[in-house]
């Protein structure tokens, strides 16, 4: 603990909410007060990913019934704004820097890079982020779809050392708390797939997500070699946390994955790139994708898109694209110095340079 420097701490609306589901202040000052003991610990900067928006939005207009999409969309909007100026009191003095993100943000790399730097600007100024999903704006192709999975590439943004994700269980169980009186806390995981079969189903009827997408986080997070805990407690759990207690689930970083690699093993592909199996050797050895090692393609994509690679109907990597689907229908199969003959142009000798290709475990 006495290495993490950097922080993301992620709270949930069980966490953040009473049972009628409304925000309740107290959570929040409690929350903010473990916090910055955590973070005060080490001097490590810290950043919130918080849930909440919805309802709290709900709250203020009034609206028990279920709602359509525009109106849950209206609602996280009225809502964001009552949500910040709660934590931001919950803060005082120290002031709070609102960022809203969709799934396009960790996707393109510019907006990438963007929404790291302003990150970076606010811990400069002396700001805490708190970082919500763009749920006014944001279309399914576009939504993280949870907080957790948002709360992880948060964690990408800033370099973390740490995802603490704050929930109403003390961590993972060998079986449902809720059904086993018997059931027994895990303390440490060293991989996170050998207990994925243990999430189950959402947890809490005031969030979106359960132990199931905690999981899903904490393995993009340790994928990155960012150490993972999920723990119960609300802002008591994060004081027991800065005195050497997890009241919850360890799950430990695995060596870390470069960062540009990172990203790219999480991106939307945008089609299919075939490839046969002198391709597969040359790129387990480390190798680019030249066209000759290309049998056929799938979807339409551009220039520097993502795709995936297949071979045999099975995924064994992805990468950006050096070629468009148009024009790589017309190269496959040949040698590099045949590009120019049959595009007019050759900007690049491979389909898919290794600096930027991952290939799936």
């Amino acid at each position: 603990m006495e290495a993490w420097k950097r922080i993301v701490i992620k709270v949930g609306s069980s966490s953040l909410t009473d049972e009628s589901g409304r925000i309740h202040s107290p959570k929040l000052q409690s929350i903010a007060r473990g916090a910055q003991i955590l973070a005060e610990k080490n001097g490590a900067r810290f950043a919130l990913v918080s849930s909440g928006a919805g309802a709290a939005g709900k709250e203020r207009l009034g609206l028990t019934r279920p709602l359509t999409l525009p109106e849950k969309q209206a609602a996280a909007a009225v809502g964001q704004a009552l949500l910040v100026l709660d934590w931001a009191q919950a803060f005082v003095p120290l002031p709070v820097a609102q960022l809203l993100l969709t799934a396009s943000d960790m996707q393109e790399r510019e907006r990438y890079v963007n929404a790291r730097n302003a990150l970076e600007a606010s811990f400069r100024l002396g700001a805490v982020p708190v970082i919500n999903e763009n749920d006014s704006v944001a279309t399914e192709e576009l939504k993280f779809g949870d907080n957790d999975t948002l709360s992880a590439w948060t964690a990408y943004l800033m370099d973390a050392d740490v995802l603490v994700i704050l929930t109403d269980v003390e961590g993972l169980y060998d079986s449902d708390p809720r059904l086993n009186p018997d059931a027994k806390q895990i303390g440490i995981v060293e991989d996170v797939s050998e207990v994925e079969h243990l999430a189950g189903t959402a947890g809490s009827k005031r969030g979106t997500g359960g132990m199931i997408t905690k999981l899903g986080a904490a393995r993009i997070a340790t994928e990155a070699g960012i150490e993972t805990l999920i723990i119960g407690g609300g802002g008591e759990g994060l004081e027991a946390l800065a005195r050497g207690k997890v009241q919850g689930t360890r799950i430990r970083a695995r060596k870390p994955t470069p960062a540009r690699k990172a990203w790219l093993s999480q991106q939307a592909c945008q089609g299919q790139v075939l490839v046969d199996a002198g391709a597969v050797r040359a790129l387990s050895e480390g190798k680019s994708l030249l066209p000759s090692g290309v049998i056929g393609l799938n979807g339409s994509f551009e220039f520097g898109d993502a795709v995936t690679l297949v071979s045999e109907e099975h995924e064994i990597g992805r990468g950006l694209s050096n070629y468009s689907s148009d024009a790589l229908k017309l190269i496959l199969g040949l040698q590099t110095h045949q590009i120019f003959d049959v595009l007019g142009y050759k900007d690049y000798d491979e389909v898919v340079h290794r600096d930027n290709l991952v290939l799936i475990r």
